[in-house]
C-alpha cells in the first residue's frame, strides 16, 4: 500500500450519537481488545496520509491519538462544519475526509481514490446500492476526497444556514468514482457501511 506523502485525511469525530444512545466513537466492534472505531479510522488514515486532522470537540478524551486534535469551528454546523475545520487546519490542498464509524475502510479504495488525477474539486464515490442509500445523489460524502477549494463554498453554505454536505454538489466541480471501479476494491460496497443505530450496528454483523 502506498503512502501519500503530498495529502492529508480529515477525520470526522464531532457528532452526538443520538440516534445510538452511547458514543459510537468508542465502540469495540470487533472486541473488547480491539481499538475502538475512532481509533481505527485514525490507524487507517495515518497508513495513508502524511497529515491526520481529527476534528471532535473533546480533545481531552482522546490524548493517545495520533494526528492533531481540531475543534469544529461552526458550532451545530453538522459534517458541513466538520469538513470546513479540517479543511482548515490540513496541511495540504488534498484531503481525504472520513466519518469515524465505519468499520470496514478499505485502504486499498482509499488510495486509489487519493492517487486519482482530475480537475475536480470533489471526489466522490457512488453508492453500490447493497446498502440504504444516505441521499438523494446516492454518493457518500464522507468517504471523499477534498480539496482546500471548497473552503469558500463550503463557508458561503454554512453562512446561510446550510448543513447538508450534498448541497456543496452544486457550487463545485466534483468526479464521481462509479460502482464499477469502487467493485475492483471492494465488491460488496463493505466500505461505506456507517455505524448510526444499533440496528445498523446488526445490520454489519457487529452487534
Amino acid at each position: 500500500m502506498a503512502y501519500s506523502s503530498s495529502a492529508s485525511a480529515i477525520v470526522l469525530a464531532g457528532g452526538r450519537s443520538r440516534r445510538l444512545g452511547q458514543d459510537k466513537r468508542r465502540l469495540r466492534v470487533f472486541g473488547p481488545d480491539q481499538p475502538t472505531l475512532l481509533e481505527r479510522t485514525v490507524n487507517t488514515a495515518t497508513q495513508l496520509c502524511a497529515d491526520v486532522v481529527v476534528v471532535l470537540n473533546d480533545p481531552e478524551s482522546w490524548p493517545h491519538l495520533p494526528g492533531r486534535l481540531v475543534p469544529d469551528l461552526y458550532a451545530d454546523g453538522g459534517p458541513l462544519g466538520g469538513i470546513y475545520s479540517g479543511l482548515q487546519a490540513a496541511q495540504f490542498e488534498t484531503a481525504l475526509v472520513l466519518a469515524c464509524d465505519m468499520p470496514f475502510l478499505n485502504p486499498a479504495l482509499l488510495q486509489a481514490m487519493l492517487a486519482r488525477p482530475g480537475e475536480y474539486d470533489v471526489l466522490m464515490p457512488r453508492s453500490l446500492g447493497t446498502q440504504r442509500t444516505r441521499n438523494a445523489h446516492a454518493v457518500e460524502p464522507l468517504h471523499a476526497v477534498y480539496r482546500r477549494s471548497c473552503l469558500a463554498p463550503i463557508q458561503q453554505l454554512l453562512e446561510q444556514g446550510e448543513r447538508q454536505v450534498t448541497a456543496l454538489l452544486d457550487v463545485v466541480r466534483v468526479a464521481f468514482m462509479e460502482p464499477d471501479e469502487i467493485r475492483r476494491y471492494d465488491p460488496e460496497g463493505r466500505s461505506f457501511v456507517n455505524i448510526n443505530t444499533l440496528e445498523q450496528l446488526r445490520e454489519a454483523g457487529l452487534g
